[in-house]
Order: structure tokens, then sequence, then C-alpha cells
């Protein structure tokens, strides 16, 4: 029998990945000065280190078990990047099926709640526009059963020592199929803006970001507001927290903490936790970076 469904849509925040990003509750559209940037704002190749790269995990504490496995390397101007997603998806309202031969609905009672792999491999390109502003892109293969093309542009404005960031991911909207079930990826933009001091003894970053789209996941929409900081000492070793709340939905807050160690003089632990009543973002990860 033939029968046709509505695109599940993936529940894939922007808090999916990165440790340090994370840590500050999702803050980090601003600052994205590591290998996270080809994630998080792509225009941040061009702030950041002569080199850095990351391998991270990432695990959800929610029914769902999402997780997360991050690779990244960036120099200025251009970064590399795959990471594996297992992510769970949005029914959308009025799927159902009762006819013979159709699947069994997503998400219904007695069933476990769906999760797919997803894997994304990503080339990020960044430009300088003067001394104030960059500009940039990643241009991401995402695979499941088949290949779908997919580009996130990104923009960074500095002003001293003062930054604002947008970002749009996921402009094609990219479908693809996973275990037979057709899949979607929403359009999201996010705003930000944060104050990086220059490195120091001590120094501090705060940051605010702010989702102007809305997201569908498996415990209801989000569109989250946040707030954080994060205080180095030395350089060598780094302390996180943050806390944002979902604006939609009972405006559920959760509040993030991290912390980061060097192992030596480049190289660096790093490793966050969030909890709260939000349980879209409740999880922890940890990542091995190099920054130089």
């Amino acid at each position: 029998m033939m029968w046709a469904a509505p695109a599940l849509v993936c529940a894939q925040t922007f808090e999916t990945i990165g440790i340090r990003a994370q840590g500050m509750a999702g803050a980090f559209v601003a600052i994205a000065d590591d290998a996270s940037a080809t994630w998080w704002n792509p225009a941040g190749l061009a702030t950041g280190a002569l080199l850095s790269g990351i391998v991270e995990r990432g695990m959800a504490d929610s029914p769902s078990e999402d997780s997360t496995v991050g690779v990244s390397f960036v120099v200025p101007s251009l970064g590399l990047s795959y990471y594996r997603l297992r992510t769970s998806v949005r029914t959308p309202a009025g799927f159902v099926g009762s006819a013979e031969g159709e699947p069994p609905v997503l998400g219904s009672p007695g069933l476990p709640l769906p999760t797919f792999v997803f894997h994304q491999v990503g080339a990020s390109f960044g430009q300088s526009i003067g001394d104030h502003v960059v500009v940039a892109s990643t241009v991401r293969l995402v695979s499941a059963d088949q290949i779908r093309g997919d580009v996130d542009l990104g923009a960074m404005l500095k002003f001293g020592l003062t930054r604002f960031g947008l970002v749009v991911k996921h402009i094609h909207e990219p479908e693809v199929t996973a275990d037979g079930y057709l899949l979607a990826f929403d359009r999201q933009v996010r705003v930000g803006a944060a104050y990086v001091p220059h490195p120091g003894p001590l120094s501090v970053n705060v940051a605010f970001d702010a989702d102007l789209t809305t997201t569908p996941t498996v415990f209801g929409d989000v569109r989250h507001l946040a707030a954080g900081a994060e205080l180095w000492i030395q350089r060598r070793v780094g302390v996180r927290a943050g806390g944002s709340v979902n604006t939609v939905d009972q405006r559920r807050p959760s509040f993030s903490a991290g912390a980061s160690a060097a192992l030596q003089k480049a190289w660096f632990v790093d490793a966050q936790l969030t909890r709260g009543d939000d349980p879209v973002k409740h999880g922890w990860g940890v990542a091995l970076r190099v920054t130089f």
C-alpha cells in the first residue's frame, strides 16, 4: 500500500555541539573563537586563534538518549568539521497511521522515543571586510540514508572589545530519509553580543544570545534566550557558567557550568554540565582542545 506523511522535524538546536558554548548556556554566537566556530558561527574563524582543533563527546540526560561526537579543525578563514549526531525527532501534529501497511506512529504510547543518526561533514570559509566585519559560510553534507547539501551563513562585527554575531543555519532546509522516514531540518536564526577583553593574567568574557526562530523538539517548541560568562586565569584554567530560558512553552529555565584545564601550553580538557527545567538542554560533555 502506498502512503504519505509530513516530514518529521529534527530536534537539532544550536546547543547540540560545543562544550565551551554549552558551559556558557549557549551564549556563544558572538565569541566562537575556537574550532566549534564551524557549528556556532563560521565568522569566528577570523577572530580566534591561528590554529584550533577539538574532539568532543556529548550526551543528553533525557529519554531520547541524544548523543554527539564532533571533530573540527580551523585556521583563519578555513575550517573543517565532522559531526555524528544521534538526535530525536518531532512528530508533526496530525501524523497518524491507522491503515494496514502504514508504519507505527513515532512517539506513540508504548513505543520508544525515536532517534536517528546523522553524519555531517562541513567546510567553513570566512572573509574579513575592512577592520570591523567578518562574513563566512559553512558548506555541509548531511548524510543518513542519503546525502543532501546544506549551508550556514554567519557574520561578526567587532568594535573594540565588543562583538556582535548573527548566524543563519540550514539555509536550504534539507530533507533526508533515515530508516525510511522523511526528516527535515528547519532554518534557524540566532543573534548574539559579547564583551571579549584582550588575553591577560585574568580575563572575563561575557556574552548574550537570542534565537529569532522557533525550533520544534520532542519536548515542545524552543526559542532560547541565554547569557553566560567565562573566567580565564593565566590562560591555563577557565571556569564558566550561564543560564538560559525557553521563551515559549512555559518559559523553562536551565543552568550550565563548565571548566577548562591546560594539560600543556596549548592543550586543554573542557567539560560542561547543564541542568534545570528545560529538558531540551539537559546533558554533559567533554572535549580535548588544542589552541595556538
